[in-house]
């Protein structure tokens, strides 16, 4: 029997995490084993991430992980714990470099982005982010008056994601840095130039600074296919990315290692605003499940349904919240599993 780990966190995370197995369980037989996990883990056992937890994602045949955090456990103390370290940990743990973040404009949604229709028609991109590296990992310093964060990358780190990319790309990839300014980004260049021209000579390759790639993102998004780039760049344009389907409430993703279970999770926060009100938005976590079966249990058509039924469901007038409707969670949940 497939195994699923499933964490559903903090804020809306136990809400849209129900939801989301209905609509795994409508396709796939799976045999789903629920952990804490973020702030909820902190309050049960002090910290975000348990050995038992990692234990129990290790053992997984794939972890499906809704949302942590809020403003419960949040701190400037770093002798505190906070929820956002389950993450780095998980990652970190299950050697997870490669974070997957799929951004197509859906017809339906036009009206809902805030750019305008002819920029972001026909857009459908994927951004590779690596995930393991960068500044969120490096040495960390901090006295009453300064503070520092080191950003390191070595050339195995940048040739393991570069491939990620070009094997995803279907015409052209965008390697993003900042190389006229950092010496992490001369080196991203030069090994990614390295590995395209002696394994992708075929895919097109191109350069693109950091601030130039956010402005191309919201002036001509379509032009992108895949995208690929360092940890703390892949966070920020990625977040970018999402308002060109109209909401963040849309973008799942998947973080994949080498071997092993992947760790799949809306994009999205928290959100402890909305949270206990039943209105949060599930189509991320939907679209999250479906990552989960192409990526992690190698279901194709299943995965081709899951997303064809949120396009059907919002193609026929489905609006949560956040998309200016007034559906709530299992209004949507409801309106998808309608269509599978």
């Amino acid at each position: 029997m497939t195994r699923v780990v499933t964490l559903p966190g903090d804020g809306i995370g136990p809400e849209i995490m129900p939801a989301a197995l209905e609509v795994l369980r409508t396709l796939v037989n799976v045999d789903v084993e629920e952990h804490l996990f973020g702030g909820a883990s902190i309050d049960a056992h002090g910290v975000a991430l348990t050995d038992e937890v990692l234990a129990a994602c290790r053992a997984s045949d794939a972890v499906l992980l809704a949302a942590v955090g809020g403003p419960k456990w949040d701190t400037t103390d770093p002798d505190k714990p906070r929820p956002e370290q389950g993450l780095l940990g998980l990652r970190k743990e299950l050697g997870l470099f490669a974070n997957l973040r799929p951004v197509r404009a859906l017809p339906a949604l036009h009206a809902a982005s805030p750019l305008r229709e002819e920029r972001i028609a026909g857009t459908d991109l994927l951004v590779v982010r690596e995930l393991t590296g960068g500044i969120y990992f490096g040495a960390k310093t901090r006295t009453a008056t300064s503070a520092s964060d080191l950003c390191a990358y070595s050339s195995e780190e940048i040739e393991r994601i570069a491939r990620v990319a070009f094997k995803a790309a279907r015409r052209r990839v965008t390697s993003v840095d900042k190389a006229n300014v950092l010496e992490t980004s001369r080196l991203w260049r030069e090994v990614v130039t390295g590995v395209h021209a002696s394994e992708f000579p075929e895919v097109e390759l191109e350069h693109v600074l950091v601030d130039n790639a956010a402005m191309q993102l919201v002036s001509t998004p379509s032009r992108f296919d895949v995208i690929v780039t360092e940890n703390m760049f892949g966070d920020i344009l990625s977040d970018e990315a999402a308002m060109i389907t109209g909401s963040i409430g849309m973008l799942p993703s998947a973080s994949l290692g080498a071997d092993g279970p992947g760790v799949f999770e809306p994009v999205h926060g928290s959100a402890p605003d909305i949270a206990g009100k039943g209105i949060a938005n599930p189509l991320a976590m939907f679209l999250s499940v479906a990552l989960l079966l192409r990526h992690g249990l190698h279901l194709e058509a299943e995965a081709v349904a899951i997303e064809s039924a949120v396009d059907r469901a919002l193609a026929d007038g489905l609006r949560t919240h956040d998309l200016g409707g007034d559906a709530g969670t299992a209004q949507a949940t409801d309106a998808v599993l309608a269509q599978l």
